[in-house]
This record gives C-alpha cells, sequence and structure tokens, in this order.
C-alpha cells in the first residue's frame, strides 16, 4: 500500500485486521527499552561506518517492513484481537475508513525509520513521560489515601470522555489515561513533516486522530469505570439494553445519535406559523405570517443549503431564527428545497438558480408588490447566491437590494477540515457512486461531518447507547442533523469540479452559467456576511475573503464557537462575536483589529437590515393571485425522506 491510497471502497476489511497490530507495534516500540533501540539500530556494527546513508534508511525500512508484516502472525494475543476487531459489528455502524487509518499509520512508521535518532529520542522520551505519569498518578493517589475525603480536590476535566471520577481518582484508571494520551500526543508528533497546511499532511493528521480517537480505553467495557459501575448498578441490564441498541443500529446500517421519535418538523420543529406560496419541482417558497402590526417595506429571503433541511433556522420557539426575524418585524420567506432522487440526476446548477432563488424572488415581488427584495445565504445556500447576484449583475437586474452571506464560501482554496475528504481518489469515488444512484446519498454527506466531530457525534454515542445502554439523547440539533437529504448527481457534481476541485468562482470569466460569464466583483450590494470562529467547515479566515471579492460595501462579523452553534445563536444565551468597520488586507490583521462584543450577532444584523428594509408598513397578505396559500408551513418537502 503506497501513499496514493485507493478508494474508500477498496481494501477496508483488510486494513481493518492490520490496525490494531500497527497500534501495538507503535506503543512496543516506543515504551521498550532504550537498550532495545539502540541494538537494533547498531546491529550491524562497524559497518554502518563504510555503509551510505541510504543504503543504511533502505535498510532499516526493509526490517521495519518486515517487522510490521510478521508482526501478526508472531503474537498470537494481537492475531485474536485483530479477528474480534474483524467481526466487530461496530464497523457496520460507524463510519471510519480503517484502509485510510492504515495507509497513515504506515506512512509514519515509514517516515520514523528514516530518521532513526529522532525516533530513539522520541522513544526515551515518551518512556520518560510514562515513568513520570504514572508516578504521579500513585503519589497523588497515596496523598489523598492519607488526606482523606476532606483533603481531596476536585479535578478540573476538560476532556469529556474522562469526566468519570474514577479516571482521577483511581491510579490503575489514571494511569491508563495518561498511557493512552501521552502515546496519542507521540504518534502526532510523529506525523509532522513541517509543512501543516500540505493537502496530504492534513489528510494524513485527520485519520491519524481518527485512529486515536477509536483506541480511547473509554469505549471498551472493561476499562471504562462508568460502563462497569452501570453494569452492577443495575445488575446487567444495561449491557443487555446496548447490545439490543447495538443489534437495532446494525440493522438500520447507521449510529443512532438521536432519539427519533422526540422531534418532527410542524409537531415540535419548524412551528413558526407560515404557507406555502410557491411549489416547483425543486423548491416549496415558505411565507411566514406577521408577528407585529407593521413591517419593513421590503422584504426578505432567505436561502437554506440543499445539503440539508431548511428547518436549522426554525428550530424550536426559543432558538427560531426565523421567528426572531418576523418578531422583529421582517416580512419572512425562506426556501425548502425538494429531497431529490433519482429522477432528477439531470437537475443542473443553473435550475437551481432558475427554480431556487430566481422563482421564489418573481413570486416575492408578486405577493408583496416590492420591486426589490433582501437576500440572505446559508452555507452553500450563500455560494448558489453569490452565482446568483453574479449572474444577475451580468444582466443589469437589481431586484435585490443587499445580501447576508452565514458561513459561506467563495474562495475555495482553503476549506479546513473538509480537505480531507476532498482528494482525487474521493472525488472519483463519490462521482462513481452518483452515477450507479442518479444522486449522493444523504448518509455520505452526514458520516463525512460527523467525522469532523466524531468524539461528540460518534464515540460518545457509541458510549451512551452500547456501553451505557441508554437511549439516544433527545437534542434538537441531532435530529436536525440526521435528517439529510440526497443530492442532484449533476449539479453537484458542477459544484464539486468548480468550487472545491478548480476554485473557479474567485476567476473573472472562468465560471459560465446561462450564457453569462461571471464575475464576483461586478456584485456592488451592500453586503453583510459571518464567519465562525470555529467553524471546520467553513474557516472564519475563508469566509472573511468576500470582503475582497465582492465590489460593494461588506460588513464582516466573526461569532463565537463552530458551524452551527455560531449562526444558531439567539440573544440572550452565551457566546461573543467581533466586528471590525476597518478594511483589511488580511484576515489577521482584521481580527487583530476587531472589536469584541458580548452576546449574539443577530442584534447586530438585525440593525443592518433593517437598514436596508425601508420603512413600515401594513403586512402584505399570506400568497397571492399568482401564489394563492398551497399548504401551511413547514409544507411537504421538508418531511421527505
Amino acid at each position: 500500500m503506497d501513499d496514493k491510497t485507493s478508494t474508500p471502497a477498496a481494501g477496508t476489511s483488510e486494513a481493518a485486521d492490520a490496525v490494531l497490530s500497527l497500534w501495538s507495534s507503535w506503543l512496543d516500540a516506543a515504551t521498550g527499552s532504550t537498550e532495545a533501540w539502540s541494538k537494533s539500530l547498531t546491529s550491524s556494527g562497524s559497518q554502518l561506518l563504510h555503509t551510505a546513508p541510504d543504503a543504511v534508511a533502505g535498510n532499516l525500512l526493509a526490517t521495519g517492513v518486515n517487522q510490521l508484516n510478521e508482526l501478526l502472525g508472531s503474537n498470537q494475543a494481537l492475531h485474536a484481537i485483530d479477528q474480534v476487531w474483524n467481526a466487530n459489528p461496530l464497523r457496520e455502524v460507524v463510519p471510519v475508513d480503517w484502509a485510510e487509518i492504515a495507509r497513515a499509520l504506515r506512512i509514519v512508521w515509514l517516515r520514523t525509520l528514516r530518521d532513526p535518532a529522532k525516533a530513539l529520542t522520541a522513544a526515551v522520551d515518551l518512556n520518560t513521560r510514562v515513568f513520570s505519569a504514572a508516578a504521579e498518578a500513585w503519589t497523588d493517589a497515596a496523598q489523598r489515601w492519607w488526606a482523606g475525603a476532606a483533603g481531596a480536590k476536585p479535578a478540573h476535566v476538560s476532556d469529556k470522555r474522562f469526566a468519570a471520577p474514577e479516571w482521577q481518582a483511581n491510579p490503575a484508571y489514571r494511569t491508563l489515561k495518561e498511557l493512552y494520551l501521552l502515546a496519542s500526543d507521540w504518534l502526532l508528533q510523529q506525523s509532522e513533516s513541517g509543512n501543516p497546511d500540505d493537502p496530504e499532511e492534513v489528510r494524513l493528521n485527520f485519520h491519524l486522530r481518527q485512529f486515536i480517537d477509536a483506541m480511547s480505553p473509554s469505549l471498551m467495557l472493561l476499562s471504562n469505570p462508568e460502563a462497569l459501575r452501570r453494569a452492577l448498578e443495575t445488575g446487567g441490564t444495561s449491557l443487555a439494553d446496548g447490545a439490543r441498541n447495538l443489534l437495532h443500529d446494525v440493522k438500520e446500517g447507521r449510529l443512532s445519535m438521536v432519539d427519533a421519535n422526540a422531534f418532527a418538523p410542524g409537531r415540535n420543529l419548524a412551528v413558526t406559523p407560515g404557507k406555502v406560496v410557491l411549489r416547483n419541482k425543486l423548491i416549496e417558497l415558505i411565507q411566514y405570517s406577521p408577528a407585529t402590526d407593521t413591517v419593513h417595506q421590503i422584504p426578505l429571503l432567505i436561502v437554506p443549503p440543499w445539503i440539508n433541511k431548511y428547518y436549522i433556522l426554525d428550530m424550536q420557539p426559543k432558538n427560531s431564527f426565523v421567528r426572531y426575524l418576523v418578531a422583529q418585524g421582517f416580512t419572512v420567506f425562506i426556501v425548502s428545497w425538494k429531497n431529490p432522487d433519482a429522477s432528477m440526476d439531470a437537475t443542473t446548477i443553473e435550475d437551481y438558480m432558475d427554480l431556487g432563488p430566481l422563482a421564489a424572488s418573481d413570486a416575492i415581488r408578486e405577493i408583496t408588490g416590492s420591486e426589490t427584495l433582501n437576500v440572505m445565504g446559508y452555507c452553500i445556500g450563500g455560494t448558489l447566491m453569490a452565482l446568483t447576484l453574479a449572474w444577475l449583475a451580468k444582466k443589469g437586474d437589481t431586484r435585490f437590494g443587499s445580501a447576508t452571506f452565514m458561513v459561506s464560501l467563495q474562495d475555495f482554496s482553503k476549506v479546513g477540515d473538509t480537505a480531507v475528504f476532498l482528494g482525487d481518489t474521493a472525488i472519483d469515488f463519490v462521482e462513481q457512486q452518483m452515477l450507479e444512484r442518479g444522486y449522493l446519498d444523504s448518509r455520505e454527506m452526514s458520516n463525512m461531518f460527523n467525522l469532523l466531530r466524531s468524539n461528540d457525534l460518534i464515540w460518545s454515542n457509541v458510549v451512551n447507547n452500547y456501553l451505557l445502554g441508554q437511549k439516544p439523547p433527545a437534542f434538537d440539533l441531532l435530529y436536525w442533523n440526521s435528517d439529510g437529504t440526497r443530492m442532484t448527481r449533476t449539479a453537484h457534481s458542477w459544484y464539486l469540479h468548480n468550487t472545491y476541485v478548480e476554485n473557479n468562482l474567485i476567476k473573472p470569466g472562468k465560471v459560465e452559467v446561462k450564457g453569462e460569464a461571471l464575475d464576483l466583483g461586478q456584485i456592488k450590494l451592500d453586503t453583510y456576511a459571518v464567519g465562525a470562529e470555529k467553524d471546520h467547515i467553513v474557516p472564519w479566515e475563508s469566509a472573511w475573503r468576500i470582503t475582497q471579492l465582492f465590489g460593494g460595501n461588506v460588513r464582516y462579523v466573526l461569532a463565537s464557537s463552530g458551524h452551527i452553534a455560531g449562526i444558531i445563536n439567539p440573544p440572550g444565551g452565551k457566546g461573543t462575536h467581533w466586528i471590525n468597520e476597518a478594511k483589511t488586507e488580511t484576515p489577521e490583521e482584521w481580527r487583530k483589529t476587531s472589536a469584541v462584543h458580548d452576546g449574539s450577532w443577530w442584534n447586530d444584523w438585525a440593525r443592518w437590515l433593517g437598514d436596508h428594509s425601508g420603512g413600515r408598513v401594513a403586512p402584505p397578505p399570506l400568497g397571492g393571485n399568482a401564489h394563492p396559500p398551497l399548504d401551511d408551513a413547514p409544507g411537504r418537502y421538508v418531511l421527505e425522506k
């Protein structure tokens, strides 16, 4: 297996068989005696003095690879463990790519053998730190025993995997935890190459972290004190419940992350009153009922991403973005995308423009009587709006008065952790799947986003559902996250190649849509853009690039938290945001000179949007002569599975 590995579908079983032996060999090499390392490095004696460095490296590589290949066969215990993992039903529900993990481990192994002096130093350092951590754990336990309960100080735990008190108080568990954390840090350090921004290095580091997360002692019953305690307290019932949960998930082919019966759009999600006023083969347009006696004259159209359901912006009343806007006196319309099937495989990106924001804006102007409207695009919905606005600028069409972009990319040169899934082989794999099905299945996208936060979204549920035998949590954001949509083949292929692969949107004239060569610099609208500080999908520095790409005035605001929590952050909750009125040349300069403000950015945007929405008038009717109400919100498309 070389550095250019096959698609995720190839070799998965074989890779899974080798994973634990690789990890064990790392621990064996790292925690073995210094004398053993010295002996292995000097076994050729004085011959090394007369051998070219390349030959020495080649011999070490050959020896290392042979040891790696022989390890499984020579160690019966490891062989048994590998067989268990190969049959482990978790492999059917946890979307970890074992083939890529094995490739990453092999690359690091070979790199280490190329620099034996560095490997020896790292091994000695790890041995020292392991011994120190073990000694500290047992010494601290002895001191607590002498001091009694009154002398014990509660420890601050930042890693939720080790929140159970035994991980700190019990010296055996604490030593196990520290050994795991030290070995994990050591493995990541061995992978460092000096160029962390290189796509291959990003991919390597990502898969090493996936492996480290999957090897946590908290994921095994016998080394999870909380699971053992619960098994004793319930007389083993928790283990039986966990087994039933696992069998259910294996049957469904996915890990349950949320109580699927706790929520439903129209019942306790997406309940802001409104009407569907337009339906075509790709969208339903929802108009929300006014909540104030007067409203701003210019309406607002929201274009959410078509890779998710729209109701992330209309969750429960306490955190509904839509409800907040209606309460501020805005007339709000939102696009609800259809969940496509194989019959829609020929749907193009032009169809998404025509049947999406263009058709919606025509209907809104007819219903409200307003010649112009404001628009807001969220994530990939913002990318679609950038295309649409650039096309309208070419046509001289001024229907949109201002635009807002929330965690949206136009420049795809730096895409954060999602770059891991966008190598040539991964793109080819996606293309092949779409050719076979006519669409990209929602599970593929869901797995990708879940892996970006695997400890929070995957492994915590493995512990909760299977080791503790508990029901998945009832959490609205997780329910929405699991309620995915498919993507049409033709449109998604165009999107992948023109954004992530070729980054064509920032190249004036490179992208041609509906007969027009597009230039983002021709977009002269006043624009409000939001990035999120901890966004792993749309890095805030990349979202900031809109200030340089658009030709109009752009107000950029940075929210705390991530891709979802940074946006769904109603006033009165936690969080901060940063504002900088000055024009800067780099995102780092923008951040350095920005002013921090407590609380949500929603109020700042509502003031800005109000300034671009005209005076107050009587609310328009729900629907119009050409667009009568068809259904109550949330409509039909959002319910499609």
